[in-house]
């Protein structure tokens, strides 16, 4: 069985408060990035657990660690029916990137597992285990543009605001820690829910009202990563941004834009029109 995981972008990130439990609720808009892909495979195998591995990009800390193995156990914790597997993820999308990688790796091995032992988990059953692996990994079950609040893990379905848009996706060689974005943010409450404030406004006024928090701890301590976003603006991007809490910039141009992407030259940069 063979699957490609996507990544997201965030439209606007809030921090919004301070849970008792360590985590921060946020307040966010996910928008799937169809086209930017890991590869995953699993396969039943002679076995009573899992025989993983990996190629592409360098995944760090060691393989009995990664997310795809937590979200294999989850599963097989509630469904023992789940027996050994052979599974290959193949590393496409960059790590530390505030892209959500790891996560949508994650949701496909649910997804995966679900089709290949035939368990007919439905999408409810499918993001409750996913929650339990970790915050965003929820979104990539359905993987369509949500509103995220709560860790992330709370959604509601959002509009396809995007549609027909070109994407262009910058990321420096510099990878930011989720632990590390957290330490420079000030949590806070806005009168007006991101969701609203995306409606209302049409995309080229997006630039003076829809932040990402993390970008001006990151910024400061980061100026590579605000020279992007400066940069995108500069070759007209309607919008631009960091996506979550990691390195890479996204910009929102039209369609037809001919984008001259040189000036980001030994980069990771990815171009799609948006769905």
């Amino acid at each position: 069985m063979l699957s490609f995981p996507n990544c997201k972008i965030n439209l606007g990130l809030r921090i919004v408060s301070k849970r008792t439990d360590g985590y921060h609720d946020i307040e966010t808009v996910m928008y799937p990035v169809k086209n930017l892909c890991d590869i995953l495979e699993i396969l039943p195998y002679d076995c009573e657990d899992i025989d993983f591995s990996v190629t592409g990009m360098t995944v760090d800390g060691p393989s009995e660690d990664n997310i795809c193995i937590k979200a294999y156990r989850a599963v097989q914790r509630e469904y023992p029916q789940v027996k050994g597997v052979y599974m290959h993820l193949h590393k496409a999308i960059p790590m530390g990137a505030g892209l959500g990688g790891g996560s949508s790796d994650a949701a496909f091995v649910i997804r995966g597992l679900s089709d290949l032992f035939g368990l007919g988990l439905s999408m409810a059953q499918m993001e409750r285990l996913a929650s339990e692996v970790g915050s965003d990994v929820p979104f990539f079950i359905k993987n369509v543009p949500a509103i995220a609040t709560g860790r992330g893990e709370c959604l509601e379905e959002y509009p396809h605001l995007l549609g027909g848009y070109q994407l262009v996706l910058v990321k420096p060689e510099i990878s930011v820690g989720t632990a590390e974005a957290y330490a420079g943010v000030a949590p806070y409450r806005s009168e007006i829910r991101l969701s609203e404030a995306l409606i209302r406004c049409p995309i080229g006024e997006w630039k003076t009202g829809i932040v990402n928090d993390f970008e001006a701890s990151v910024f400061t301590r980061y100026p590579v990563i605000a020279r992007i976003k400066a940069d995108l603006y500069r070759l007209g991007a309607d919008y631009a941004s960091m996506s979550g809490s990691g390195s890479a910039v996204f910009g929102i141009f039209d369609r037809e834009a001919d984008v001259d992407l040189s000036c980001f030259s030994g980069m990771f940069v990815h171009r799609e029109i948006l769905g």
